[in-house]
């Protein structure tokens, strides 16, 4: 009766994914291009111009940046690549859309940088409920990276897990 307790979860073989790790960290910030219209409708290339050369570019300096519109105008092309090349030295990164978005494009980003060679023919179990609102696109993102190289796929908790995905046992002939 005085046999030791063994944690068997802690001793099996099971990798786990904690997408929270790869959550987006530091400031965002939005550049709306509304702000530079002349009679809210139009952008005027050379008061523009004129614009982004005082812009202070310490408010955008290492912080996650989307660029948008949300007035009612049509903005060219161009003017986005403006915004780009004055913030691009100042920005961690900048991309066009509203803030979620933005919140969306790096945690995908970050998520890209795991290194799915780890994983190979392993058993994972990509960690559910936590702390922090990851968004049901991580969930399949992971999915999609782990698949082709593991053995199997689950969600949730070492202790307590949801099957996703089981490679199939190869048939000896």
């Amino acid at each position: 009766m005085n046999e030791p307790i063994i944690n068997r979860v802690a001793e099996s073989a099971l990798a786990e994914i904690n997408l929270e790790e790869y959550y987006p960290k530091g400031e965002t910030v939005v550049f709306d291009l509304k702000d530079y219209l002349f009679m809210g409708l139009i952008l005027k290339e050379k008061d523009f111009r004129e614009a982004l050369k005082g812009l202070d570019v310490s408010k955008y300096q290492d912080k996650w940046v989307a660029v948008t519109c949300t007035a009612d105008a049509i903005i060219p092309v161009w003017a986005y690549m403006l915004v780009a090349a004055q913030l691009q030295p100042y920005a961690k990164d900048i991309v066009f859309g509203d803030e979620a978005f933005l919140h969306k494009t790096v945690f995908l980003k970050n998520i890209s940088t795991i290194p799915i060679e780890n994983f190979v023919d392993k058993r994972v179990v990509i960690k559910g409920c936590g702390e922090l609102p990851v968004g049901e696109f991580a969930y399949l993102e992971i999915t999609k990276l782990l698949r082709p190289v593991v053995k199997s796929i689950m969600y949730g908790e070492p202790c307590s897990t949801v099957p996703i995905f089981k490679k199939p046992a190869v048939q000896k002939g």
